[in-house]
């Protein structure tokens, strides 16, 4: 039977210019391109928070792209 590794790493909210998010351990750089959302905790806690305040899964540009068509 092969052992569950506990992971007990620190992970925090991230996101890039799309909106898009993810998770990211608290003791790396983050990746360019993404910042700190705000929340931290451990990586199920952050994933249910994105669960809750991703709301729209389409990029922040094809969103604008939607409503300018929209308003034409």
């Amino acid at each position: 039977m092969a052992e569950e590794r506990i992971d007990d790493r620190t992970y925090r909210v991230v996101l890039n210019d799309e909106e898009q998010y993810s998770i990211w351990w608290t003791d790396r750089d983050l990746p360019a391109g993404w910042r700190a959302e705000g929340k931290e905790g451990t990586r199920e806690e952050c994933l249910a928070h994105i669960d809750i305040i991703w709301t729209d899964m389409r990029p922040l540009s094809l969103r604008r792209r939607m409503q300018e068509q929209a308003a034409a």
